[in-house]
């Protein structure tokens, strides 16, 4: 007995199979293995006003500034010690407590941008603060810039080289610590040099 309905039925099956199952399939295949994926998380973070302040960073292409002295970020690597770069170019800090100029008071002589040797503060503007790092009420007129920080979820006053743009630390104010401006420049001992040859520069 022949069956007639059968091959309708073989036909009918291709077709659907053709139709509705054979595309969605590599569609899938596409999306999974062939196109790189990243997850979305990832991506849709800095979105997130909180997040991104979290783990937003306030560090910018310093190449991008009007700075005097302008170097790219391969030929401060190569004039600068990795801990330097880090700090320096990069924005990082040290230890507390760590730094070579945190308990440092010399009588006389002036304290220079370790990245390119611009004059930044004097002997006489440097105070105990008890923070950690070296401490100053003032720098020389212009020698040094202010800029808002947003990283780490907070707002702080970052401060950095006028001459060559290097991250110095963050300025404090209004704290009473009793010197004459009211501030203290938070400052990382990696990010100067003390000198005690320029006194001309001192006494101005």
């Amino acid at each position: 007995m022949r069956i007639s309905f059968i091959p309708t039925l073989i036909r009918a099956l291709f077709t659907v199979s053709n139709t509705s199952l054979q595309n969605p399939p590599k569609v899938v295949f596409r999306t999974l293995y062939q196109t790189p994926q990243r997850p979305t998380v990832l991506r849709s973070m800095p979105n997130i006003p909180f997040l991104g302040a979290l783990f937003g960073s306030s560090t910018k292409n310093m190449a991008d500034t009007n700075f005097p002295v302008q170097k790219t970020e391969g030929e401060w690597q190569a004039v600068l010690s990795p801990e330097q770069f880090r700090i320096l170019r990069q924005k990082g800090t040290e230890m507390a407590g760590s730094g070579k100029y945190d308990k440092h008071y010399p009588d006389a002589g002036i304290y220079k941008c370790t990245a390119c040797e611009a004059p930044l503060y004097k002997a006489s503007h440097k105070f105990n603060s008890g923070c950690g790092w070296p401490a100053f009420w003032d720098a020389f007129p212009g020698a040094v810039g202010q800029h808002t920080d947003r990283s780490f979820g907070m707002e702080r006053t970052e401060i950095v080289c006028n001459n060559c743009g290097g991250h110095l630390g963050h300025i404090f104010k209004g704290e009473k610590f009793g010197n004459p401006k009211d501030e203290r420049h938070c400052v990382n001992s990696v990010s100067i040099n003390f000198s005690t040859e320029a006194k001309k520069e001192e006494e101005k």
